[in-house]
């Protein structure tokens, strides 16, 4: 296993780390998704301790907080230090009826934070998340809230999920303004079926040296070695009954088809090697792994083991690129001569379709 630092911090989390999603039941979405009860979830934490995983990832929404319930009497189970692991979680979303039971105010982020503390059996959480963007509440008031629990020791790091750039843009600013905490990390959607956040995300995470927490690494299953262009829809799969999250099929059949024979070259299935494809790239801080069953961890995990050639990492760079978005394609054609040589890519192409408008 490989480990590197949780973003600009000192903090060293293994590159693979365990989503328990998948633990406890639920209703709607997480009966779909979730259904590991605690033998399982200790057998699934076991394995990944084994594997080198240092990391654990949940949510106080995930199956109504039996998630953190679980995870936290995982470790009770199997007698692993709380120092040995890092725990990161989440709060933004519905967990109670009232009008306040949601969001990212000072209000609910202080109730929930108590709540999932006692879930997790712990004194402290690790890295603690804002799930989900939220319309009403200020930024600051956001910040204000979680700095409070940096400074009582409740939390150590502090992160963001599903968040657009320029917003946490805006919240790098106030901290440094207001010397407040600062976001450390963005936990978002990344896999070779979904490269969008490589527009705009990617160059500012790296500009701001913000680590990233990949999330649904094999697109939801889409990537797991079930599904191909003939069989869209394979039996006992969760993406077959919850279409989420939203790729362009026609792209993931190609990237599919040019996976195949690398996979058979290396003896494994197409999901170890969307995992190793994630992790050639110095962007990603850790991609969460989620497993219903030992075998599937036990595949993934040897995601962080394989090698891909550079050749082979290229042919999946080129199935998998995006489409051209403005600006993107301007920016290159305008600053080709800046790196002191007269090639501008795109530029020929963009000169003879203006020579025949």
């Amino acid at each position: 296993m490989q480990y590197t630092t949780l973003g600009n911090t000192g903090l060293l989390v293994s590159r693979l780390s365990l989503g328990t999603m998948t633990f406890g039941g639920g209703e709607g979405l997480y009966k779909v998704i979730g259904g590991v009860d605690q033998k399982g979830a200790d057998e699934l934490v076991k394995a990944s301790i084994d594997g080198g995983i240092n990391f654990f990832d949940t949510a106080d929404v995930y199956s109504e907080g039996e998630s953190e319930t679980t995870l936290g009497q995982s470790f009770k189970n199997l007698k692993i230090a709380r120092k040995d692991v890092v725990f990161a979680t989440k709060v933004y979303s519905r967990v109670g009826p009232g009008r306040n039971d949601v969001g990212a105010s000072r209000g609910h982020i202080m109730d929930a934070v108590e709540a999932s503390l006692r879930r997790l059996q712990t004194d402290h959480i690790d890295l603690y998340q804002i799930h989900a963007n939220d319309p009403v509440t200020p930024i600051e008031e956001t910040l204000r809230a979680l700095d409070t629990l940096v400074t009582q020791g409740k939390v150590r790091y502090i992160g963001v999920s599903n968040w657009q750039a320029w917003k946490i843009a805006k919240a790098l600013g106030i901290s440094e303004f207001k010397n407040l905490a600062r976001f450390d990390t963005l936990q978002a959607y990344y896999s070779i079926a979904g490269r969008d956040l490589e527009r705009e995300l990617v160059p500012f995470l790296e500009a701001e040296k913000m680590g990233l927490l990949v999330w649904s690494p094999l697109a939801g299953g889409l990537l797991s070695g079930k599904f191909n262009r003939t069989n869209q829809k394979p039996e006992n799969s969760r993406r077959s009954e919850f279409d989420f999250p939203i790729v362009d099929k026609e792209r993931t059949w190609k990237i599919l088809e040019t996976m195949a024979p690398i996979a058979k070259a290396h003896h494994c299935s197409p999901a170890r090697i969307s995992l190793a494809w994630l992790l050639t790239k110095p962007v990603v801080t850790s991609v969460i792994l989620g497993a219903k069953r030992l075998d599937q961890l036990q595949d993934n995990l040897a995601a962080g083991e394989l090698k891909l050639s550079e050749d082979e990492i290229t042919q999946l760079d080129e199935v998998s690129a995006l489409p051209p978005e403005y600006p993107s394609w301007m920016i290159p054609f305008q600053n080709a001569d800046r790196w002191g040589t007269a090639e501008r890519p795109f530029g020929e192409h963009m000169l003879k379709s203006s020579a025949n408008s």
